[in-house]
């Protein structure tokens, strides 16, 4: 029952991506205002028929805004989920096959870094290059959690009871990987791919809310929601709907990945 509610909930939590998807590609079409556009309605105009998410301070409307900033977060959060695969999962499958004393301190480092919080490391890396390296900055971040999950399951996996009798039946090496390789892509890509989404995709909203990442006037969500501080005591919905869709986004992203309670992205 158990395996079967993760399930329900990992469908859940795809197919709500796939509609984000879906909004992200029309985000366009469905906003009623260019991004940034100012005076389409009165400064600081609360919800309501005309402006279902209101006003800021500029007079744009909040809705537009907060389709555009989505489309933002989503265009970075996806290239940077991608880099954090590649640099941590598929280095970490590979790595796991490496001679005895190189696995070992790779091993041992990669447990170093995942062990420090990823938005630390982000901002280390941003701080080390510059402001428009965020989106890679956020996945190399990633990168060293993942790369100790894959690396765990491919020693695992190897070190399993059929692996070594495959081994002991003459099974060539080259085979083996080839078959572990497809049982990682089978039973992880897609959980891992989820993973790194949501894990960079806080990571980059938070960025840009310190005020290093995203660069007006493309305004990402955690922008988005920076730049109504000073006034979110009296017109919250300038800051809370874009929360909201960036809590859900990220929720959905959890689902995807069957995350337990408590489980780092």
């Amino acid at each position: 029952m158990n395996g079967l509610f993760r399930r329900a909930l990992a469908a859940v939590g795809w197919s709500g991506l796939g509609l984000t998807a879906l909004v992200v590609v029309l985000s366009d079409f469905l906003a009623r205002a260019q991004a940034g556009a100012i005076h389409i309605g009165p400064a600081l105009s609360p919800p309501s028929s005309r402006f279902l998410f209101g006003t800021d301070m500029l007079g744009r409307d909040m809705l537009s805004e907060t389709l555009h900033a989505l489309n933002a977060t989503v265009v970075s959060a996806v290239p940077a989920a991608l880099l954090a695969i590649a640099t941590g999962a598929l280095f970490g499958f590979v790595g796991a096959r490496f001679p005895e004393p190189a696995r070992f301190v790779l091993r041992w480092a990669m447990g170093v870094f995942a062990s420090i919080p990823a938005l630390l490391l982000a901002i280390l890396l941003i701080g080390l290059t510059a402001r428009g390296y965020a989106v890679a900055a956020a996945g190399l971040a990633v990168s060293p959690l993942a790369f100790v999950r894959a690396f765990d399951r491919a020693r695992e996996s190897t070190n399993s009871a059929h692996s070594e009798y495959a081994r002991a039946t003459g099974i060539a090496a080259s085979a083996l990987l080839k078959r572990d390789l497809a049982y990682e892509v089978r039973d992880s890509l897609l959980s891992t791919a989820a993973r790194a989404f949501a894990a960079v995709t806080i990571i980059l909203s938070t960025v840009s809310f310190l005020g290093f990442g995203a660069v007006p006037p493309h305004r990402d969500l955690g922008l988005t929601i920076a730049a109504a501080k000073p006034v979110y005591l009296e017109a919250w919905w300038t800051a809370a709907f874009p929360a909201l869709v960036l809590l859900l986004i990220i929720l959905l992203a959890r689902l995807a990945a069957g995350l337990d309670e408590g489980e780092r992205a």
